[in-house]
C-alpha cells in the first residue's frame, strides 16, 4: 500500500527506531523469527547498525552496544529538518541534549536528548535515508507510548517541540501519553515504549516467550488497540499491538 512506503516525515513524527544489542546476531534471529524480518548483511565494523527488512523495505535497525554500562533498549526517532535548531529548542524547554547532532554516513544526522523527566529520545535529519520504508502493518513500527510521571507536562513539552504532528488538522499521531503507573510499577523511569504491530498479540507473547524473550504486561487493551509489553532474549523491551 502506497501509505505504507513514506518517504517524507514531517517534524515531530516518528520516523525510525533502533536497538542497542550486546549481540546483533542474537538480535537478528529473535526479531527475525518474530516478526519476519531480513537483514542486510553485517559489515566488518561491528558497531554499525544492521538494518531489517520488512518485505525488501526498511523497517528497523539493530546496533552493537559498545559499552555493558549502557541499557539495552529501543529507541525512537522522531524527524526533523535541522537537528541542530531542534536541539536548542530542546534546552529551551527544559530537556537535554544527551548526543548532538553526528552525520551518519551520508544516511542524515542522528542526536539523542531527553525531556525534563529523563525520557530519552532520537532526532533524525533525513540525508539519503528517510526513515521507514514500510510501517502501520504487521512486522512493522506501528505506534510510541510516552509513559510518563506528569502527561500534563509532557504534553506541553512536546507539544511546544512537534505542535503540527501532534495537534495539527492533519495529524494522525503515532505517539501518545500516559502515566507511568498505569502500567508499570511506579517507581519506574519515564521512557518511551516502541510498538510494533501484529495480527495476534496472544500469539505474538507466547513466540516471544518460545524464542526466549519474557513478558512484563500481559495482554491488555488500551485506546489505540489490544497492547502486551514484553522484552526480547537480552533485555530490550518493546510492545506488541494489535489492532
Amino acid at each position: 500500500m502506497a501509505e505504507n512506503r513514506a518517504s517524507v516525515y514531517g517534524e515531530g513524527v516518528p520516523c525510525w527506531v533502533d536497538a542497542q544489542l550486546p549481540d546483533v546476531a542474537a538480535g537478528r534471529r529473535f526479531y527475525g523469527e518474530l516478526f519476519g524480518w531480513t537483514f542486510d548483511e553485517e559489515v566488518p565494523d561491528s558497531a554499525a547498525a544492521v538494518w531489517a527488512r520488512k518485505d525488501g523495505s526498511p523497517v528497523a535497525a539493530l546496533t552493537h552496544k559498545t559499552d555493558g554500562r549502557m541499557p539495552t533498549v529501543w529507541t525512537v526517532y522522531f524527524a526533523t529538518p535541522d537537528a541542530r535548531a531542534l536541539c536548542g529548542r530542546i534546552r529551551a524547554a527544559g530537556g537535554q541534549i544527551v548526543t548532538a547532532p553526528v552525520p551518519v554516513d551520508g544516511l542524515g544526522a542522528a542526536a539523542l536528548a531527553t525531556d525534563p523527566e529523563g525520557a530519552v529520545f532520537g532526532l533524525w535529519q533525513a540525508g539519503d535515508h528517510p526513515g521507514f520504508g514500510r510501517r502501520h502493518e504487521a512486522g512493522t513500527f506501528g505506534w510510541v507510548e510516552l509513559y510518563a510521571r506528569d502527561t500534563q507536562a509532557a504534553n506541553a513539552f512536546y507539544g511546544s517541540l512537534f505542535h503540527d504532528a501532534l495537534f495539527g488538522a492533519d495529524a494522525e499521531p503515532d505517539f501518545g501519553r500516559a502515566p507511568v503507573s498505569d502500567v508499570f510499577p511506579a517507581e519506574m523511569p519515564p521512557h518511551f515504549l516502541v510498538h510494533f504491530l501484529v495480527a495476534d498479540c496472544e500469539q505474538a507473547v507466547g513466540a516471544v516467550q518460545r524464542l526466549g524473550g519474557r513478558v512484563q504486561a500481559p495482554a491488555f487493551d488500551a485506546s489505540y488497540g489490544r497492547v502486551a509489553v514484553v522484552t526480547d532474549n537480552q533485555g530490550a523491551s518493546f510492545a506488541l499491538l494489535q489492532r
